[in-house]
Parts: structure tokens; C-alpha cells; sequence
């Protein structure tokens, strides 16, 4: 069984920043992808940035030049630092990290956190 553990969320001014942080723990093998998605009211959720299985990073358009990831893989866990928040960055975000147990593979989601930009 794998968990994540996701915070930072909250509610900040258009302008201002906000980092997010994901832990993952239990029996964890390794991690090949790790990263965060979003998922807007009546929208589908959607990449934000993740690191994938070769170690490079995938940012959506929307959020490149703003949002920055970064990962910690001795401790499994991933950030994103988000600056210059738009109104439209409103979501809920979701952590999501793809690997193996020491029997399976695994893919699993946290359980969100809402990030809310004011304008």
C-alpha cells in the first residue's frame, strides 16, 4: 500500500505564490513518474507538471514560466512552487506518483488540495 500526503494548498491574491508538497510513503520500491494535476470546477482534471520515468520534467503551457517542480527522491516527495497565480490556476490539485511495490506496480492520487486564486 501506497499513501500520499499532499498540503499547502490555500487561498492567495492573483500575483501571489503558494508551494504544494506531496510525501509518498509505505511499500514503495520505486517511483518512476511523480507529479501534480489539477481539476477545475466542471472541467477535467489535467496535467500541471510531472517528472517522468526518464527524470525530465512536463509542463502544461499554461503554467510554464510560472509554476516550477522539484522532487526529493531520497524522501519520495515532490513540490511545486507556484508564483504569479492567475484567477484561472483555481483548482483542486491532485499528486499523482506511478512505480512498484515490492510486488506490483502502483498508481495511485492524493487526496487534493484546493488552491484558490482571487482576483
Amino acid at each position: 500500500q501506497v499513501q500520499l500526503v499532499e498540503s499547502g494548498g490555500g487561498l492567495v491574491q492573483a500575483g501571489g505564490s503558494l508551494r504544494l508538497s506531496c510525501a509518498a510513503s509505505g511499500s514503495i520500491f520505486s517511483i518512476n513518474a511523480m507529479g501534480w494535476y489539477r481539476q477545475a470546477p466542471g472541467k477535467q482534471r489535467e496535467l500541471v507538471a510531472v517528472f517522468s520515468s526518464s527524470g525530465s520534467t512536463n509542463y502544461s503551457d499554461s503554467v510554464k514560466g510560472r509554476f516550477t517542480i522539484s522532487r526529493d527522491n531520497a524522501k519520495n516527495t515532490v513540490s511545486l512552487q507556484m508564483n504569479s497565480l492567475k484567477p484561472e490556476d483555481t483548482a483542486v490539485y491532485y499528486c499523482n506518483a506511478k512505480g512498484r511495490t515490492y510486488v506490483a506496480r502502483f498508481d495511485y492520487w492524493g487526496q487534493g488540495t484546493q488552491v484558490t486564486v482571487s482576483s
